[in-house]
């Protein structure tokens, strides 16, 4: 019986396209190496990217209606709802504060880029989604 590597895989590789689309994103709007700007916030969210790459794959390798899909798609909603409010509630608490206090010397002010918008879960729903379909099939031990 051959090992199925795909649910190891898959939410490795749906993290470095969605971070690696982000970084050339980023680059191409600031006009340079964009390094300041990884990290959270950012189009497409690496946590909607790897959290849908595993639900879709167990959607398409164990189908819908195995409790394990039940489980990573409610893990997903949990962590895109939390992109879209809650860390997207502490940016804006954030870029607040940075406008109300200056911090120490030496110190750095808040990170403001903490959530994210709807588009961009969107988008890593998206990455997520194509890298699963891309794992699949290229990563099939039935073969």
């Amino acid at each position: 019986m051959a090992t199925d590597f795909s649910y190891v895989v898959t939410p490795f590789l749906a993290w470095a396209v969605a971070g690696t689309s982000k970084f050339i994103i980023n680059s191409i709007h600031a006009g340079r190496p964009a390094f300041g700007l990884i990290g959270y916030g950012g189009l497409p969210s690496n946590h909607s990217a790897i959290v849908s790459s595993v639900a879709a794959l167990i959607a398409l390798k164990q189908g819908i209606d195995h409790p394990t899909f039940g489980v990573a798609l409610a893990l997903a909603f949990i962590v895109v709802l939390d992109a879209v409010s809650l860390r997207r509630q502490v940016g804006k608490h954030a870029a607040l504060l940075n406008k109300l206090h200056t911090p120490p010397l030496g110190s750095a002010p808040l990170r403001e880029r903490m959530g994210h918008s709807r588009i961009e879960v969107g988008a890593g729903v998206l990455v997520g989604i194509a890298v699963a379909i891309l794992t699949a099939r290229v990563i099939n031990p039935t073969a």
